[in-house]
């Protein structure tokens, strides 16, 4: 059985989207694709077109979209501060959800997708795909297997350059009501990760941000996180998009009291340090980097999507899992906000943002 679906917008990130559909032809079939640019529509169907053989119709109109009854979900590739609405109505129209991250801007929007998706008995996929990058998965399958004894602390570093001409693209990037900063954008997927192999429990936050090089936006351009987990490990986060003068790397390190792993690249896509007893190296400590920072993870993550419907099971990344890294942002921009701890749980949104003064 094939799954028909339809891409909802046609931008940036969904060339990766894109190129997950085509290498996932054997389960599903774009049958629509939708965009406020009629053109990004046109260039995402002919690209279908000429790749697969087929034309999606197309679509300027998201309402319109939800009232075909023959599409089984909706891949939302739209900007961050429209995740929420876009989610909800496609889960009230009955339709499962594939959307990228950050899941939402606000706690009660978490909570909300998270009870829908339950109360429709409909699958939420969130794109942490990184999570599916072969190193990654070594990584975290020596988590599960204990291989590490007590994990003392983690760090994340998302060093990253972004500069004028990037914000000027779209003006929903680098706002507090669309966006968020460098950590709600650039560094969630690395969050992700690291709260992923900590345990997933947050206990308290503590965070500083500042805007150092990027006076036309409002948001951070650094931001530093301390996280206290109900384990009683810490995870440490950086995060920069003012390294001169492009990209320099993604770097997650792991420390426990019988291992230490250290994974970076361009995108967390390579092992750089890989020490266990009797194991000093690791054969992807030779792996290439990707031609972008998104890297190759859209394609198994559209594969575990489609067989979590077809199956009837939970995606890997689901809704409820997802929440926890954009929770962990929202933790750092309220301590920066209010100063000092934030205890879980907690209510906030990037809107509240708008009081913070540089």
């Amino acid at each position: 059985m094939k799954l028909r679906m339809a891409l909802v917008g046609c931008g940036r990130i969904s060339t990766k989207h894109v190129e997950a559909i085509v290498k996932n032809f054997e389960l599903v079939e774009p049958v629509a694709v939708c965009d406020v640019v009629p053109e990004r529509a046109q260039r995402a169907a002919e690209t279908f077109e000429k790749k697969l053989g087929i034309r999606p119709e197309l679509y300027t109109s998201y309402d319109e979209l939800l009232h075909r009854h023959d599409i089984d979900f909706v891949s939302i590739a739209t900007p961050s501060g429209l995740h929420y609405e876009m989610t909800i109505k496609a889960l009230e129209f009955g339709k499962h959800v594939l959307v990228e991250k950050p899941l939402a801007l606000d706690t009660a929007h978490l909570r909300k997708i998270v009870e829908t998706s339950t109360k429709k008995n409909m699958k939420v996929g969130v794109c942490h795909q990184n999570r599916f990058n072969p190193p990654i998965q070594e990584l975290r399958k020596k988590v599960e297997s204990n291989a590490f004894g007590r994990i003392f602390y983690g760090v994340v570093c998302i060093r990253w350059n972004r500069n004028e001409a990037y914000y000027k693209q779209d003006p929903w990037r680098g706002t507090w009501e669309q966006d968020g900063g460098v950590l709600m954008n650039q560094s969630i997927h690395g969050i992700d990760l690291l709260q992923w192999m900590l345990g997933e429990k947050p206990k308290r936050v503590f965070g500083h941000i500042n805007n150092l090089n990027h006076p036309y936006i409002p948001v951070e351009d650094l931001g530093i996180g301390i996280i206290e987990f109900e384990s009683n490990c810490v995870g440490i986060v950086e995060a920069t998009s003012n390294v001169f003068d492009r990209n320099l790397e993604e770097v997650l390190t792991i420390f426990g009291e019988n291992g230490t792993v250290k994974i970076g690249g361009l995108a967390v896509n390579r092992i750089l340090v890989w020490r266990f007893p009797n194991e000093e190296s690791h054969p992807f400590m030779d792996l290439p980097d990707p031609d972008t920072v998104y890297g190759h993870g859209h394609v198994p993550l559209y594969t575990d999507f489609c067989e979590a419907i077809l199956n009837d099971r939970k995606p890997y990344i689901d809704a409820e899992s997802a929440s926890k890294a954009v929770e962990i942002v929202l933790a750092i921009y309220k301590s920066s906000l209010q100063g000092g701890w934030v205890e879980f749980p907690f209510e906030f949104s990037t809107i509240q943002m708008k009081e913070w003064r540089r």
